[in-house]
C-alpha cells in the first residue's frame, strides 16, 4: 500500500512538473522573438550595444549582477548570480552576435522579424503566432537570424532559471555567464580580455552552449573543437588584364599558375602531401572505439552531400575530424557568368582555411605550406610585387596570413565529464560523445588562461541552417534546451 501511495505521489509530482514545464514554452518563445527582433550583425557595433542593453535588463530581472567588459573591440557581457559559499563555479559561454543577412535569400520579409512555420512535405507554411495559444506542436519551427546560433540557448538558459525559482529549486554551485559579442568574426579581443579580467571570470569548469546536436538528434556532449587559421595565395600574370586574342599563348595566365600549385597540395584521395602536415597524430584502440561509437550514418552523410565517395584523410567521418584540414574556401580570377570577358586575368587568388587539432600548430602548418610553395619555384612576398620584381621572377606569389584560433580537447574521463554525462543520460536514452567537432568555438583563451576543462553542450536542431538563409529553431529543441539547463543547474556537482 505504501509503495502504491509513493508511486501515486511521484506520478502527480512528475505531471505537475511537466505541466509547469510546458507552460514555459510560450513565454520562452515570446522572449526569444523579442530578442531576435534586435539586429545583431557582428560587423555592426551599434547592433551589438543594443543587444547588450536587452541582455542587461533580462539578466538583472533574474537576480544576476551584470558587468559590461570593455575590450579592444566590442564589449563582452558578463553576469553572475549571488555567490554560494564554499561551492565550485561553472562558467557558461554563449555568444550574442550573429552572421550578416541577405534578406533577398530569406523566405520571409525580414530575417529579424521571426516567423512561425509548420512543414508540409518539403515545403514550409507560415502560421500565425496565435497558434501557440492552443496546443503547441513541438515540430513547428521559428525562423529568424540567430534563433539557433546563438540567441536561442541564451533565452533557454534564462527561462530555466525562471523554472527553478518557480519550483523552489536551489542552484548548488556558483554560476557565471560570459556572452561573446564577436564570435562570428573570430573573437580577436577575447584572449586579452580574459587575461585582464581573469579574477572576474575565474571558475572551476566551462560549459559552452553553441552548435547543433548530433545529426541523430540524440543528447550530445562535445569534448573539443578544431581551431582555425587562414591564408590567401595570389599569383600574378600581366600587370593588367589583357585581350586573350592578342596575348593568348604569350602572357602567362595566373589562373593556370595557381591551379597547378594548388594541385600539388593534395593527392587524389584528399590527403595533404606536404611533408610533416599530419605529424603527431595517432589513435590507440580506446580512442578508435570512442570515435566509432558516434552513431554516424555513412550512407546518409553521402546522400546529404550528394557525393559518391568521400576523401580518405580518415577511414571514417569522425576520424577525419581528428586531422588538420586544408580547404580552398574560395577562388577568384577575372570574371565569370554574364560578366565573363575574353581576357587574360592580372591575378588569381585562393582563399584557404586550415582547421587545427591539438596536435597541430597553426604557425607551423602555415610555414610548411610556405616552404612547399617555395619548392615549387615561387618567389614569395607578403605585398603587391613591384614592376622590377615582376620582370625578374617568372612565378610570384603573395602569401597573406590570418590570425590563429587554437583548438582544444578535454579528457572524457574527468569527474566533471562523468557528472555531465549522467545528467544528460537521465530520461534521454543514449548519449552521443564526440571527441572533437569539426567547427571552431573561440574559447581556447578561457581554457589556457583560467586553466579549466571545457565541454560543449549543443542544444539546437542539426538542420537549423546556421549562418545561412532561413536559419531556424525547432520548438522541440527549445523544450530540450530548457530541460537540459534545468537539470544541470539543480544537480550538485559530483
Amino acid at each position: 500500500m505504501k509503495n502504491r501511495i509513493l508511486i501515486f505521489f511521484v506520478c502527480i509530482s512528475t505531471t505537475l512538473f511537466s505541466q509547469n514545464f510546458e507552460q514555459k514554452l510560450k513565454p520562452t518563445i515570446t522572449e526569444l522573438r523579442d530578442f531576435i527582433s534586435i539586429p545583431n550583425d557582428a560587423l555592426n557595433g551599434n547592433d551589438i550595444l543594443k543587444n547588450i542593453e536587452w541582455l542587461d535588463t533580462k539578466f538583472k530581472a533574474r537576480g544576476f549582477k551584470t558587468t559590461i567588459i570593455k575590450t579592444e573591440g566590442q564589449p563582452l557581457f558578463f553576469a553572475e548570480l549571488p555567490k554560494v559559499a564554499n561551492a565550485k563555479t561553472i562558467l557558461f559561454y554563449m555568444h550574442l552576435d550573429g552572421q550578416a543577412v541577405d534578406p533577398s535569400k530569406w523566405k520571409q520579409e525580414d530575417p529579424y522579424n521571426s516567423v512561425l512555420k509548420k512543414q508540409h512535405g518539403d515545403a514550409w507554411e507560415i502560421i500565425d503566432w496565435s497558434s501557440l495559444d492552443t496546443k503547441i506542436d513541438e515540430n513547428w519551427r521559428i525562423f529568424g537570424r540567430s534563433t539557433s546560433d546563438d540567441k536561442g540557448p541564451i533565452v533557454m538558459f534564462l527561462n530555466a532559471i525562471d523554472l527553478l525559482k518557480e519550483n523552489n529549486k536551489t542552484i548548488p554551485f556558483n554560476v557565471k555567464v560570459i556572452l561573446d559579442s564577436e564570435e562570428e568574426k573570430g573573437s580577436k579581443p577575447l584572449p586579452k580580455a580574459v587575461k585582464e579580467y581573469r579574477d572576474l571570470l575565474s571558475a572551476d569548469f566551462l560549459i559552452i552552449n553553441d552548435g547543433p546536436l548530433h545529426v541523430s538528434g540524440k543528447p550530445t556532449l562535445v569534448f573539443g573543437c578544431r581551431g582555425i587559421t587562414t591564408i590567401n595565395l595570389t599569383t600574378y600574370g600581366p600587370i593588367k588584364p589583357q585581350h586573350s586574342g592578342h596575348y593568348g599563348n604569350y602572357a602567362p595566365n595566373p589562373g593556370f599558375m595557381l591551379s597547378k600549385l594548388l594541385a600539388t597540395f593534395k593527392d587524389d584521395h584528399g590527403k595533404v602531401v606536404i611533408k610533416g602536415y599530419y605529424d603527431g597524430i595517432s589513435f590507440d584502440k580506446k580512442t578508435k572505439a570512442i570515435l566509432r561509437n558516434v552513431p554516424d550514418n555513412r550512407s546518409q552523410i553521402l546522400a546529404n552531400l550528394a557525393i559518391k565517395t568521400p576523401e580518405t584523410v580518415g577511414s571514417f567521418y569522425q576520424e577525419s575530424l581528428q586531422y588538420p584540414s586544408l580547404n580552398i574556401r574560395g577562388l577568384s580570377s577575372g570574371w565569370v557568368g554574364n560578366k565573363a570577358r575574353t581576357i587574360i586575368p592580372a591575378t588569381a587568388t585562393a582563399a584557404i582555411d586550415i582547421r587545427l587539432v591539438p596536435e597541430s600548430d597553426g604557425a607551423r602548418l602555415k610555414n610548411l605550406i610556405k616552404q612547399h610553395i617555395k619548392k615549387q619555384g615561387f618567389y614569395i612576398i607578403d605585398r603587391e610585387p613591384t614592376k622590377e620584381e615582376r620582370m625578374r621572377y617568372d612565378k610570384i606569389l603573395k602569401f597573406e596570413s590570418g590570425s590563429i584560433t587554437n583548438p582544444f580537447r578535454t579528457d572524457m574521463n574527468l569527474p566533471f565529464a562523468r557528472w555531465l554525462g549522467n545528467i544528460m543520460k537521465t530520461g534521454n536514452g543514449r548519449l552521443v560523445k564526440i571527441r572533437i567537432m569539426g567547427g571552431t568555438v573561440p574559447i581556447s583563451s578561457f581554457i589556457n588562461e583560467l586553466n579549466i576543462p571545457a565541454i560543449i553542450i549543443p542544444m539546437v536542431n542539426p538542420d537549423n541552417n546556421q549562418h545561412s538563409p532561413n536559419e531556424n529553431l525547432k520548438i522541440k529543441n527549445i523544450k530540450y534546451g530548457i530541460q537540459t539547463f534545468y537539470n544541470i543547474l539543480k544537480t550538485p556537482l559530483g
